[in-house]
C-alpha cells in the first residue's frame, strides 16, 4: 500500500526523487526500517522525525511501532500535506505531522530520527532543545541518523560518543553498501 501511495503523491509533489521512485521499497522503505534493526522502541517512546520530507523514516517506523508516538516535522508545508494524506489513507493513529522548522518547535522527545538532512553538528545545534533528559529505552535518548558516504570528518567532533553501524549488516542489497545508522546519545 505505501509504495502505491508514494507513487501517486510523487506525481503531484516531489517527495522522493523522481529518478528513484521505482526503487522505493529498498531505497526508502527498507532504508527507513533499518532503524528498527538498531533499536526496538518501547511503548510510550516519543520520536520526532526532523526534516521528514514525505514521511521517511517516520511513517514506516510508526507502522512498525504502533505504541510509539511519532511527530514528523518539515519546513515545507506541501510535504507535510502529503504526510497527512498518507497517514489518513493508511489509518495510522500514532503520527502527527507539522509544517515547522525544528528550531521553532518546542516539545521533548526520546529520540530524534533523521535521514540525510544536513551536516551532523549543524543539525544538533538546531534540534538539541528537543531531547528529553529522561531515558527509559535500552539506549540513552539521542539521535538516530540514516546517512551514507564517508562520515569520518563530519563525526570527528563526536568520536568519543558516536556509534556508527553499517546498514549492510542487516540488508545485503547493493544500495546499502555505503549506508549507515549513526547513534549519538545526548
Amino acid at each position: 500500500m505505501l509504495p502505491r501511495l508514494y507513487e501517486k503523491w510523487n506525481k503531484k509533489i516531489n517527495v522522493v526523487s523522481r529518478n528513484d521512485i521505482a526503487n522505493f521499497e529498498i531505497n526508502h522503505l527498507l532504508h527507513s526500517l533499518a532503524v528498527a534493526r538498531f533499536i526496538t522502541f518501547v511503548p510510550g517512546t516519543a520520536v520526532i522525525d526532523v526534516g521528514t520530507g514525505g514521511g521517511l523514516p517516520g511513517i514506516p517506523l510508526a507502522i512498525l511501532f504502533p505504541e510509539v508516538k511519532f511527530t514528523l516535522i518539515d519546513s515545507v508545508a506541501k510535504k507535510i500535506k502529503v504526510v497527512n494524506e498518507i497517514v489518513i489513507a493508511t489509518g495510522i493513529s500514532n503520527v502527527s505531522a507539522i509544517a515547522i522548522r525544528s528550531e521553532d518547535y518546542t516539545g521533548r522527545f526520546d529520540f530524534i530520527v533523521s535521514r540525510a538532512v544536513t551536516e551532523t553538528g549543524r543539525f544538533i545545534n538546531l534540534t538539541r532543545h528537543l531531547i528529553s533528559p529522561r531515558s527509559f529505552n535500552t539506549l540513552k535518548n539521542g539521535y538516530l541518523f540514516l546517512k551514507g558516504g564517508d562520515l569520518e570528518a563530519e563525526l570527528k567532533p563526536f568520536a568519543s560518543a558516536v556509534t556508527v553501524e553499517p546498514v549492510s549488516r542487516w540488508f545485503d542489497e547493493p544500495y546499502f553498501e555505503t549506508k549507515k545508522i549513526v547513534y549519538l546519545p545526548w
